[in-house]
């Protein structure tokens, strides 16, 4: 399923007050913890990104202008990395929003179709509701930013997002995702042994792109919780994926 508006077409604009903004994140964390209640493993979180999270995300984009992109955001929520990623959209860019969650779909389609900012960039939105292992594209992008809970998922899905990734990247573009700070020492001490092997599984195949691609890694301490966002790179000539990790990675 996919929503599409280009910035040729007029759309309303909603109030613009600020006194609009809390009441919008309030509401937005309700939806977001709602989601959280029905399937943490998918959601990952309680509340969507804070605004510095959501900016260090972006950075890429930012720092590409104003030559035209195409970017890719896997796994939106209701929108606050969106919001951060239109904002900045040089003219004439393309932007593809995956959410396989139908509720946050949903609000994304909204979102698209009503944000003040929208009708001020000349670029193209889509939104796709589906997994970004399945999403059927031709084109490849410059920059893509995720929001997907990797640490949630079985370490073979892992490697297929990653690869993913790595598929739909440009030779040179960036990938940013985040991790949670302090999650994976909680999860060694709490985590049953089951889910404990799963999150090593899942932290070495992690660490196997982090050593090949990585270019980058900063900690946002004003985000609840502290996240650490690392950014990676395709090679500008082919290189191989790493392999699955050799214990644990496909259990």
């Amino acid at each position: 399923m996919e929503s599409r508006i280009s910035s040729s077409a007029r759309v309303p604009s909603p109030d613009r007050s600020p006194d609009r903004i809390p009441a919008r994140r309030f509401a937005e964390s309700g939806v977001f913890l709602l989601e959280a209640v029905r399937d943490m493993r998918t959601t990952g979180a309680v509340a969507p990104s804070g605004k510095a999270l959501a900016r260090a995300l972006t950075a890429p984009v930012r720092a590409r202008a104003p030559q035209p992109l195409t970017v890719l955001e896997a796994g939106a929520g209701t929108g606050a990395v969106t919001r951060a990623v239109m904002a900045h959209l040089p003219a004439g860019s393309h932007l593809d929003v995956v959410e396989a969650n139908p509720r946050f779909a949903a609000r994304l389609r909204h979102l698209v179709t009503t944000a003040p900012r929208l009708a001020d960039v000349p670029a193209r939105v889509h939104v796709h509701h589906t997994g970004v292992e399945h999403l059927d594209v031709t084109r490849r992008y410059d920059v893509i930013v995720s929001g997907l809970p990797l640490t949630n998922f079985p370490p073979d899905q892992v490697e297929t997002i990653m690869n993913r990734y790595l598929e739909l990247l440009r030779p040179g573009g960036t990938l940013t995702y985040f991790a949670y700070r302090g999650t994976r020492k909680a999860r060694a001490v709490l985590a049953a042994p089951p889910q404990a092997r799963r999150h090593r599984a899942v932290d070495e195949v992690m660490d196997a792109y982090q050593r090949r691609y990585a270019t980058d890694c900063r900690t946002i301490w004003t985000n609840l919780p502290p996240a650490r966002v690392w950014q990676l790179r395709r090679p500008l000539l082919a290189l191989p994926v790493p392999p699955p990790a050799a214990t644990g990675a496909h259990r």
